[in-house]
């Protein structure tokens, strides 16, 4: 075991009477000594085009083994042994809970006689499902998964109903695995129609009148369901009241067809399904049949993935598709069903400098542009003709603004970074809308403010970023700050309010979120930007991020923490292995932190769009080699403070990327920071878990992060100590 000793003071000088107590240099000292668990090395290696690359952890990625299980429970000893003797956690957890604790409502939807929206009253892990019928004033339980699982683990995942209402299946998964279980009911009793469908992945359910609907799945891999790798993806039909095992495969079962990623939907009016079809997370082959007749066949749309393209909408056999095939930021076409390859594509909402994000509802269109991540909408009519702009309750994020044909009144919500979600009806005829409902929230969006800056990347690319923090903050460089960033998938991070953020602001820390190369909030441009061979793009964008927070003296790298999860944890594993000096913490979550193998594992194999494999060239290898963050731990090199996080249940990102990383950092690291990895039980990528479980994770992180940036207490702000 690597025997580890860490300088912890007995004794805060205090500051000032309304300052921090913060650990200095001076005072008294005394050694604490924890050991990490033993973790063994093979001798297992790797040849890519010439080069040999040892696997010493290799063992660790079979998390079956009891050897895995072992070392797992030995990890997270030493792990909770030290979050348990930072003084101000159980302090953390309690203001999570208290911010936590009030009613959260979901924009409501109609289905049948019935409006519908879920409902979390405060603290339950799980959101209920209420509706309430036309007229009546009371609103009844639907479905409760607070009830599927005593510690809340088992989680609902999807809902979709028949059209008229009367049938509705919903998705269920344990653990947080994207493993799901499909069980259909009847609306008015809620009762089970017929056996729960199981071993269903990646899939939505779409409803066929009241007899079936389509879903998709792999077959199940051989070896652990969590880990073996997921390669052909099938849309299967299943016709009510017969076994899954006579389900029909629609698309997917020839190697023609094969696709790591297929769904299927119907339009509105069940005219026509529509079959999307994939081998990475961008880019998919788009297929039509009309429906009414068994033997129509299918119909090819676009017949590569150059492009993503859906079909968002029909009027009879008019098509209205969104896409960005020669449009980077896409744009709204128009086709009838007769024609539909692109080359009789007409614009409806052409192409702009900004990213469009498309719906429809109640006999319009919407259209959600992105200027530099903030939402701006637009409402047009079915032929492109500008109705109106939407002017929004301020500056942030809208989401919604979407509905069936007949729906004349819709939902919309509305957040930034310091103002928590609320609800807006909204009258599509007349575009005027009034508040539905806002939150009862202990949290004053009036005593902080977000600023969006623009700062420079070591290529010169300028790069935006929203740094939230109380109002009133000195800027001298002592504020522990956070920093956010993610950077991939054509994901775009907009403003949006988190409880868990709130109680950080509250400690007068600083949460500042970098628009990464990589994401979407300039379109497929600056996504393509930060993929593959440019992929270094991302990180560079995220240190000149740090480096901004440091240089303005928002903060300094002795109040730095870096944060990021999934791709984001690849994010953090690779900047803090390529500039540890930069900050005090690192906090990779659920990372993809082994570049040479993430493949090999369940989907892994479609994230090439953005990240190549290791085997597809010598220089792609090479490449991963040079950043992937398992690969990049030096001996002798003194890291941040790290507390890796993931689940055990994790079959998006394996566990192993985050086993291996912890396992070389204890290996190599040299001095006093901890180097650990927090492993949650019963808990996957992240969808689904249980609130208990969040506030328990989230108050560790925050605990980790002020410990190792030096406060013995919970920071006091300044202006606010002042004002008493």
């Amino acid at each position: 075991m690597k025997k580890i000793i860490l300088q912890l003071s007995v004794a805060a000088a205090l500051l000032s009477a309304c300052g921090t107590e913060k650990k200095t240099m001076e005072e008294e000292q005394k050694p604490v000594v924890f050991e990490y668990p033993e973790t063994k090395k093979d001798t297992v290696q790797d040849t890519y085009f010439g080069t040999a690359v040892t696997d010493p952890y290799r063992w660790l990625e079979d998390d079956r083994s009891t050897e895995t299980e072992s070392w797992v429970k030995a990890q997270n000893n030493v792990t909770f042994d030290y979050l348990k003797s930072i003084p101000y956690r159980e302090e953390l957890k309690n203001q999570l809970e208290k911010v936590w604790n009030y009613e959260k409502l979901s924009r409501p939807f109609k289905e049948g006689d019935y409006t519908y929206f879920y409902k979390n009253d405060g603290l339950q892990n799980q959101y209920v499902v209420y509706r309430k019928k036309e007229g009546e004033d009371t609103d009844q339980v639907f479905i409760d998964p607070n009830t599927f699982s005593k510690d809340g683990t088992v989680s609902m995942a999807g809902l979709n109903f028949s059209k008229d209402g009367s049938r509705a299946a919903y998705l269920i998964s344990e653990g947080g695995s994207d493993w799901r279980k499909i069980i259909t009911i009847d609306t008015e009793s809620k009762e089970a129609i017929e056996d729960t469908l199981k071993n269903v992945k990646f899939s939505g359910v779409s409803w066929k009148g009241n007899d079936g609907f389509y879903y998709s799945s792999y077959d199940k891999p051989e070896g652990s369901e969590l880990s073996a790798k997921t390669d052909q993806h099938k849309l299967y039909y299943h016709k009510i009241g017969t076994p899954q095992s006579q389900d029909k495969v629609i698309f997917g079962a020839t190697a023609e067809q094969k696709h790591r990623y297929v769904s299927g939907y119907l339009t509105e009016d069940e005219k026509y399904l529509v079959i999307s079809g994939s081998n990475a997370t961008s880019g998919n082959k788009l297929f039509i049949k009309d429906l009414s007749k068994e033997s129509n066949p299918l119909i090819t749309i676009i017949d590569n993935e150059d492009s993503d393209t859906y079909v968002m909408e029909n009027e009879g056999s008019k098509l209205y598709l969104v896409t960005n095939l020669d449009a980077p930021n896409q744009k709204v076409v128009t086709t009838d069903f007769s024609k539909p390859t692109s080359e009789n594509w007409k614009d409806v909402i052409p192409h702009t400098e900004n990213v469009l994000s498309a719906s429809s509802g109640g006999g319009y269109l919407f259209a959600e542009y992105m200027v530099d991540a903030i939402s701006k909408v637009i409402q047009y009519d079915m032929d492109g003709n500008k109705i109106r702009d939407i002017e929004l309750p301020g500056v942030g994020s809208a989401g919604g603004f979407g509905g069936k044909k007949d729906d004349k009144e819709m939902y919309f919500s509305f957040t930034n970074y310091n103002t928590p979600s609320s609800i807006y009806k909204f009258n599509a005829d007349t575009g005027e809308y009034e508040s539905y409902w806002k939150p009862a929230i202990d949290f004053n969006s009036d005593n902080y403010e977000s600023k969006q800056v623009f700062y420079t990347s070591k290529d010169g690319t300028k790069v935006p970023m929203i740094i939230t923090y109380k109002k009133g903050t000195e800027l001298n460089g002592k504020n522990p700050t956070i920093l956010y960033g993610y950077g991939g998938f054509n994901i775009s991070l907009t403003p949006s309010f988190s409880v868990i953020n709130s109680v950080w602001l509250e400690q007068g820390g600083v949460y500042a979120v970098a628009n990464l190369r990589g994401g979407g909030e300039y379109g497929k441009e600056w996504h393509d930007a930060g993929t593959q061979m440019k992929k270094q793009n991302v990180f560079d964008d995220f240190i000149a991020a740090a480096e901004y927070l440091i240089s303005e003296k928002y903060t300094s790298s002795d109040y730095l923490a870096i944060k990021g999860g999934s791709n984001g944890g690849l994010l953090v594993g690779a900047t803090m292995t390529q500039r540890p000096d930069l900050m005090k913490v690192a906090i990779p979550a659920v990372g993809v932190l082994d570049m040479l193998r993430y493949h090999t594992f369940t989907a892994g194999a479609g994230w090439a769009y953005d990240y190549g494999t290791s085997e597809q060239s010598k220089e792609m290898f090479e490449y991963l080699k040079g950043y992937s963050p398992v690969h990049n731990v030096k001996e002798g090199v003194s890291y941040p403070a790290t507390l890796v996080v993931t689940g055990d249940h994790d079959d998006r990102v394996v566990p192993a990327h985050s086993f291996k990383f912890a396992a070389e950092l204890q290996d190599k690291h040299k001095g006093n920071n901890p180097v650990m990895i927090r492993i949650e039980t019963d808990a996957g990528h992240g969808a689904g878990k249980p609130t208990s479980k969040i506030i328990e994770e989230n108050a560790d992180v925050f605990a980790f992060t002020l410990y190792n940036m030096g406060f013995e207490k919970l920071p006091k702000n300044e202006v606010n100590q002042k004002a008493k």
